[in-house]
C-alpha cells in the first residue's frame, strides 16, 4: 500500500478554495495532488456546490491541469437526488427544484417531474446553489413549503470564496427561505454528512485517507463524522485563527498553509491537534 504524509492512503479533496478559488486554480494544489497521483495515491474530489454535474467538474479539473474523471468527483447534487429516491416517490407529485439546471437534469433522469412554481402543488423543494437564482425562485420554495411540501437541501455552506472574495453560499439562501417559512430543511445532503466521503472512500478503496478542505464547519466536520482525519488549508474561508470558534464542535487533525505541506514530512508546526496523531 503507498501512502503519504503521516501514513494516509489516499485524499479526499474540497474544490472551492482548495484547488481553485473562483476561476483561477491555486498553482500549489494542482502541483501537488498530481505530484501524489504520480506516486500511485488515490485522489477524489468531494464538493458541496451542487450547481455542476460530476462530468462538468471533472472537465474544469482537466482543463486546469489535473487528469481526473467524473468517477473521482462526488457533488452534493448527486448525494441530495439519492436522498430524494430514497425519501420520495416518482409517483407522489412533482419536485419543485430551487437550483441550477444540473440538478434539475439529474432529478429528471431519476423519474421526476420537475416544476418551478408551487401552484403544481410540489411534494418536495429541493434547494441546490446557483448563482443565477433570484427573489422569484426562493419566493416559490417558500410558498411550497408553506403549503406542506418536504424540504431537501444540497449543503448548508453560508459562504463561497471566489477570486474576487467571498460571496453568500447555498446556506444563505436556505436561510432566506427558512425565515419566510419558519421550518429549516429535512435533512441537508452535502459536507457535514459524512455519506460523501464514505461513497467516495470506498468507491477508491481508502483505509485511511486524509480529507483536505478550507472550512472547518463543512470539511473538517464532515471529516469527523465519517471517522477520518481532516486538514484544514488555509487557502479558502478558514485560518488556524478560527479555530477557537469552532473547537467545541471540531479541532482538525493538521493546519497547512497550503497543499504543498502534503509533500513534506508533518511537523508539528502543521497539527492542529495532539491526541489524534
Amino acid at each position: 500500500m503507498t501512502t503519504f504524509f503521516n501514513g494516509y492512503d489516499g485524499v479526499l479533496c474540497d474544490l472551492d478554495g482548495v484547488v481553485y478559488a473562483g476561476s483561477h486554480r491555486i498553482d500549489t494544489a494542482v502541483a501537488t495532488l498530481n505530484a501524489l497521483i504520480g506516486q500511485g495515491i488515490p485522489v477524489a474530489f468531494v464538493t458541496n456546490n451542487a450547481s455542476k454535474s460530476a462530468t462538468e467538474v471533472a472537465e474544469r479539473l482537466n482543463s486546469m491541469g489535473l487528469a481526473v474523471d467524473d468517477k473521482g468527483v462526488m457533488t452534493s447534487a448527486q448525494a441530495v437526488v439519492s436522498l430524494l429516491t430514497i425519501k420520495y416517490s416518482p409517483d407522489a407529485g412533482p419536485v419543485l427544484v430551487t437550483g441550477s439546471p444540473q440538478l434539475t437534469a439529474q432529478i429528471e433522469a431519476e423519474g421526476y417531474a420537475v416544476t418551478g412554481t408551487a401552484a403544481d402543488q410540489p411534494q418536495v423543494v429541493v434547494q441546490g446553489f446557483n448563482p443565477g437564482l433570484g427573489w422569484h425562485d426562493l419566493a416559490e420554495a417558500s410558498f411550497a413549503i408553506q403549503n406542506g411540501a418536504g424540504w431537501l437541501a444540497s449543503n448548508l455552506d453560508l459562504t463561497i470564496p471566489l477570486t474576487e472574495g467571498v460571496a453568500p453560499g447555498n446556506g444563505s439562501m436556505v436561510n432566506a427561505v427558512a425565515q419566510a417559512t419558519g421550518t429549516r430543511p429535512e435533512v441537508a445532503a452535502g459536507k457535514p454528512a459524512p455519506v460523501m466521503f464514505t461513497v467516495m472512500a470506498e468507491r477508491f478503496s481508502m483505509i485511511n485517507p486524509l480529507v483536505v478542505g478550507d472550512r472547518l464547519d463543512t470539511d473538517m466536520l464532515g471529516a469527523l463524522n465519517a471517522g477520518f482525519h481532516g486538514a484544514l488549508v488555509e487557502t479558502g474561508i478558514h485560518q488556524r485563527a478560527d479555530i477557537s470558534t469552532f473547537q467545541d464542535v471540531v479541532v482538525p487533525d493538521w493546519v497547512l498553509p497550503n497543499l504543498g505541506a502534503l509533500l513534506r514530512e508533518p511537523l508539528d508546526a502543521y497539527r492542529g491537534r495532539d491526541d489524534r496523531a
